[in-house]
């Protein structure tokens, strides 16, 4: 017999004596440690994870249907690279009103702030869509704490001015109050300086676009379609969505409304979206 072979059997009868320990080969040792246990984590955690998936789009597919929408596309992935490029600070910054991509994606904002319906925050909370808030101080100061609820779903905090002006009627300092007292306000009550900035009215100037960029903003945005109670308004003769465009609704109270409740008019603008086959995607994801 090998004197290895006749070594390595006497090591196994010592191990059996109990006078030493361990005699397993390294090929032994290989597949111990290579093969998973039949009741282990390795096969049991992607099952796992399936199954919480499915669960999670069942439970959204619920969400849409208590709410009377056909639900919409899940969001694609957001960019590396964001497809707009902002000023740096304090430099001349960018006026826009849609993002340029080939996606059909939108981005949905809301004004204001001045309906603080406690549906809107549940309607939102089951049904994930991103949305993107242009706050105004005189609209919120009587409850900032209904918008963080709404932050707290990920939603952005962005810049509306203290009074909503109309910023063109206003001298240069006067819009510099106006833009950087709501960004102090904005952080001191949500935890960041907003980096967007939206006019009142959709009504600018260099005067405005100077202030917003010394107060901190990167960018002014506007918007494409604008959301009634029942149907959406459209800037283009063709009147339809298009690949990137924005989309303004506002936090309307019930004198507005008119008897349809703010989720009822959020559900009319989302029947929109889905019918013309686009999803809707985070704005601060793009800019």
């Amino acid at each position: 017999m090998d004197r290895r072979i006749r070594g390595a059997a006497l090591a196994c009868v010592l191990l059996a004596t109990g006078l030493v320990t361990g005699c397993t080969s390294s090929s032994a040792e290989s597949r111990t440690s290579s093969t998973p246990s039949r009741s282990g984590s390795p096969t049991k955690q992607p099952r796992d994870a399936a199954a919480g998936q499915a669960g999670a789009r069942e439970a959204l597919a619920a969400a849409y249907r208590k709410w009377g929408i056909e639900p919409l596309a899940a969001a694609p992935a957001a960019p590396a690279a964001k497809p707009v490029r902002l000023a740096a600070a304090g430099g001349r910054i960018p006026v826009i009103s849609e993002i340029p991509t080939q996606q059909k994606i939108v981005f949905l904002t809301f004004d204001d702030g001045a309906e603080k319906d406690p549906q809107f925050v549940t309607m939102m909370r089951e049904l994930k869509i991103p949305f993107t808030m242009f706050l105004t101080d005189a609209a919120i100061s009587s409850d900032y704490g209904y918008f963080k609820k709404l932050q707290a779903f990920g939603d952005g905090v962005q810049n509306h001015t203290l009074t909503h002006p109309n910023l063109r009627t206003l001298g240069a300092a006067a819009q510099k109050q106006e833009i950087c007292g709501q960004q102090t306000k904005l952080k001191d009550h949500y935890g960041a300086a907003p980096r967007l900035f939206r006019p009142p009215y959709g009504n600018w100037n260099e005067d405005t676009r100077a202030a917003a960029a010394s107060c901190g903003a990167e960018a002014i945005v506007l918007w494409r379609e604008s959301m009634q109670i029942k149907n959406m308004q459209y800037q283009r003769g063709d009147k339809k969505l298009h690949p990137g465009d924005i989309i303004l609704a506002h936090f309307r109270g019930p004198s507005e409304l008119k008897g349809t409740t703010m989720t009822e008019m959020t559900a009319n603008l989302l029947r929109h979206v889905q019918e013309q086959g686009f999803t809707i995607a985070r704005l601060e994801d793009y800019l």
